[in-house]
């Protein structure tokens, strides 16, 4: 690969963004801002081809969806919402309080956030998994109220005459009622941010809004980032995968297959341990690659975004996936424990090549709601620190303010505050 080759396969920040999209994810924004549920109902047309009869699915819906949901596949999206609430659970946010001199503590405490907004994604596939990834962490946090919004199932072509449902996908319906949402929209896309970010006279404003999206998606939640919080930047998916002589070839082609038939934009990397693994893991590639049924997808992210790499030694690899700083990163090595010590930026790492990135997608537990475009140097995944802002106190007793007193007051008349000096001189006599 050469140089060239690799700055851009280094810089992803391209497959997220663009003039074309900022420009039109503003314009969006604009419209939601100016003429609110009108412009929603305008943009589904345009966009999905759907003629909304209201903006707003009702919670029977929900829950007929749910009961409808064939028994196989609601039983496993019920084990993949108890794993996620099980493995939230466990890291749920605790207050804490130290004492810095005797008289003297300082606390932090959680306050989980009033209403946050979760997107779905929907368009090229229906996500079901990724409103359990967001929602359920947000209940176990204590959020109070949760609005889900994710777009009216197509009618096929736009313009088309051909009538869409109306409503999200089943799927996602059923999970909104598994995951306990309070409220479902079947908004989509940009003007979806634009909705929760600023409210309508339907969708309420939100304090915090959090899951995947399109490429439109992930620009709306950073154009409106300035009144709204957001989660981690998420764009296409990623994966990279390290591989030693002792993982198995075919399994790192399956996973680099799966990672890649996300999207043509999607970017997946495998660092080989010497050129003999580099050869078995592409003549694997090459083997099952025409058996693949979104052949089509896969190969037109593998040749935009995708490279097959050889390195001499494992913390060679290590060190630069800290650079590339992937959303997934599998170690299919003998000692992945061992690697994941040098390990500093990857939004989930998979350890040992059993540990399928496909398992974190759906079933762990773990969540797959991660950064993207080498953000994972910066951002961590979703989790329930996501929905809660930290209030921090302080408590000083009478003889701790004495003692302070002085020594603030010394520091305020330094800094030309001779108030702060007397607010702190007013203690040292009590």
């Amino acid at each position: 690969m050469s140089r060239a080759d690799l700055r851009l396969l280094c810089d992803r920040g391209g497959t997220t963004s663009g003039t074309a999209v900022r420009d039109r994810t503003t314009a969006i924004i604009r419209r939601v801002r100016e003429d609110g549920d009108n412009a929603l109902r305008a943009l589904a047309r345009e966009l999905d081809g759907v003629s909304l009869p209201a903006l707003e699915i009702p919670m029977a819906a929900w829950h007929a969806a749910l009961k409808e949901l064939d028994a196989a596949l609601r039983r496993a999206m019920e084990r993949a919402a108890q794993n996620i609430r099980a493995a939230h659970e466990a890291i749920r946010p605790a207050g804490l309080e130290v004492e810095t001199e005797p008289g003297i503590v300082v606390g932090r405490r959680p306050d989980p956030l009033r209403r946050v907004g979760v997107y779905a994604p929907g368009g090229r596939a229906a996500y079901a998994s990724s409103l359990l990834m967001a929602a359920i962490p947000a209940r176990v946090a204590g959020v109070r109220e949760i609005i889900v919004c994710s777009p009216p199932e197509r009618s096929g072509v736009p313009g088309s005459g051909v009538p869409g449902s109306g409503m999200p996908a089943p799927t996602v319906l059923a999970a909104a009622a598994l995951a306990g949402a309070d409220r479902v929209f079947a908004v989509g896309g940009a003007g979806a941010i634009a909705a929760m970010a600023y409210g309508t006279a339907s969708v309420p404003r939100v304090d915090r809004i959090v899951g995947p999206g399109n490429a439109y998606v992930a620009e709306a939640k950073m154009q409106v980032a300035s009144v709204v919080g957001i989660d981690c930047p998420a764009g296409p998916s990623e994966l990279l995968v390290i591989a030693d002589e002792s993982a198995t070839p075919d399994v790192v082609a399956r996973e680099v297959i799966a990672q890649a038939e996300h999207d043509p934009d999607a970017a997946v990397v495998v660092i080989a341990i010497g050129e003999s693994t580099a050869t078995k893991v592409a003549d694997a590639v090459a083997s099952l690659l025409p058996s693949t049924t979104r052949r089509t997808v896969v190969e037109s992210a593998l040749a935009a975004r995708g490279a097959l790499l050889a390195a001499g030694a494992l913390p060679t690899a290590i060190e630069w996936a800290n650079v590339w700083a992937p959303e997934h990163l599998l170690l299919a090595v003998a000692d992945p424990a061992a690697a994941f010590g040098g390990v500093r930026s990857a939004g989930t790492v998979c350890l040992g090549e059993q540990s399928s990135v496909t398992f974190g997608d759906y079933m762990t537990g773990a969540n797959h709601v991660l950064p993207t475009a080498g953000l994972a140097r910066t951002y961590s995944g979703l989790s329930t620190l996501d929905f809660v802002r930290w209030t921090t106190y302080q408590r000083v007793n009478r003889a701790a303010a004495a003692r302070l007193a002085g020594d603030v007051a010394t520091f305020a008349e330094a800094e030309g505050l001779p108030g702060h000096a007397a607010a702190a001189q007013q203690w040292a006599i009590q």
